[in-house]
């Protein structure tokens, strides 16, 4: 089968694309617009190692660009798509919205017209845990109303799903959202907690931990979360009901307080952090849980990988990519 996948050289990209070849069953295309928002050179070591995989091409491609997306979709008429592509980050949306803007709302309505001149079997994209915000209760679950993202990045996650509310309903499209939770593991994003505190630990630096550290994190293991986006791809909504549009939670169900994160990684690097202790940060939620009994029900999804294994993997992968000696 044939695979679009944008956001290819991204962190869940990567292990998604990896995780599609390894089948020797599709043929993958995948997307990226290589941004400087964190280090391109670690998006072409992601994307190196995918080269080496029968089955997988890159194309360099800007979302925003509604004629090259367009045309890609048109020119690879995928059987799936899975939209991974976005401009990530909670805090950096405090600071330069018009990315998010571009990037997550323009970028994925041209995704959405791609799929509508060409409709694939299914269109799988990523949400976040960010549109439960002010109104979620713990767990979270996907009927809670999240109208009231605290972050602008949380804001256009949930107007993504909106978006595909809506084209499912007007235009018949099989459409899937999935909300991520706190996704860690090896390849994982340099401005996302794990590497940022595996490297203050390492480097001797100062390790802020707003909210004094109190706040819990529903920290989710890589192979995980590509479990569940396979098995998700493959059973696109049943018909009826009408539109055919779904939003599933994908978290591990075990959240953890951030100071006992920090233990965890100090265990697991041999080295004690030097911990600054901060007030809330605007735009953080204090708690992130799934409810994962939906996804449950409809495709067994179970997350296998405990943090302490995770971490041990994602320890590994750490000290060999940004060469800190044990």
């Amino acid at each position: 089968m044939k695979v679009l996948v944008t956001g290819a050289a991204g962190f869940i990209g990567h292990h998604v694309c990896r995780r599609l070849t390894a089948t020797r069953r599709c043929e993958v295309l995948g997307l990226d617009n290589l941004s400087n928002y964190y280090s391109v050179e670690l998006k072409r070591a992601r994307l190196a190692e995918l080269a080496a995989t029968e089955g997988f091409r890159f194309v360099q491609a800007e979302l925003a660009d509604a004629a090259q997306i367009r045309a890609l979709h048109g020119q690879f008429k995928p059987d799936y798509v899975i939209h991974l592509g976005a401009q990530a980050g909670v805090r950096y949306s405090t600071e330069n919205p018009a990315a998010y803007v571009e990037s997550n709302i323009t970028g994925f309505l041209n995704v959405l017209e791609a799929c509508r001149a060409v409709p694939p079997k299914h269109l799988l994209f990523a949400s976040s845990s960010s549109v439960y915000g002010a109104g979620g209760r713990v767990p979270f679950s996907e009927d809670q109303a999240a109208d009231r993202p605290v972050s602008f990045y949380g804001a256009t996650k949930r107007a993504n799903e909106l978006m595909a509310h809506s084209y499912a309903h007007l235009y018949g499209l099989n459409v899937t959202g999935v909300r991520f939770f706190t996704v860690y593991g090896p390849w994982g994003r340099p401005d996302m907690t794990p590497v940022l505190f595996a490297r203050a630990i390492c480097e001797g630096r100062p390790l802020p931990l707003f909210n004094a550290g109190k706040n819990l994190r529903d920290f989710t293991y890589i192979d995980d979360i590509v479990d569940g986006v396979i098995k998700l791809l493959l059973y696109p909504p049943a018909e009826p009901p009408a539109p055919p549009y779904r939003i599933f939670n994908l978290g591990h169900h075990r959240p953890v307080e951030m100071r006992l994160f920090v233990q965890m990684l100090e265990a697991l690097l041999g080295r004690t952090a030097q911990v600054e202790l901060l007030p809330p940060q605007p735009g953080d939620l204090i708690e992130t849980c799934a409810d994962l009994t939906r996804v449950q029900a409809a495709v067994g999804y179970a997350p296998r990988v405990p943090l302490e294994e995770g971490l041990r993997q994602f320890v590994t992968w750490f000290r060999s990519y940004y060469a800190f000696p044990a």
